[in-house]
């Protein structure tokens, strides 16, 4: 699975066309708060734990997308506007998100 065609639409969201001819909706700001990194979604290594806190400010282009490449076959990398960069969207995570929105 991967994608064909990537769109960011005046509504703020997000589409991607699918090669088995699916096709998805994101809302944007949904995917950053989502994002997958360690530094947003935290981590857990040997039996501890390390959960980061929300910031309740968020400065100018957090929900904005700056660029987005694909990543060999499997996965999107976002570069947001704030300069954030360490989300790697998997396929498999992507259509995982699609599914619990529906």
């Amino acid at each position: 699975m991967s994608p064909l065609k990537i769109n960011r639409n005046v509504d703020n969201t997000l589409t991607i066309n699918w090669d088995d001819d699916s096709e998805d909706t994101y809302d944007i700001k949904y995917l950053r708060d989502e994002c997958p990194c360690v530094n947003c979604k935290g981590e857990t290594v040997l039996f501890e734990s390390y959960i980061p806190m929300k910031a309740v400010f968020k400065p100018t282009g957090f929900y904005e997308i700056g660029k987005i490449e694909t990543l060999g076959n499997y996965a999107l990398h976002i570069t947001w506007k704030d300069g954030h960069n360490s989300g790697i969207y998997s396929y498999e995570y992507l259509k995982k998100l699609s599914a619990e929105k529906k």
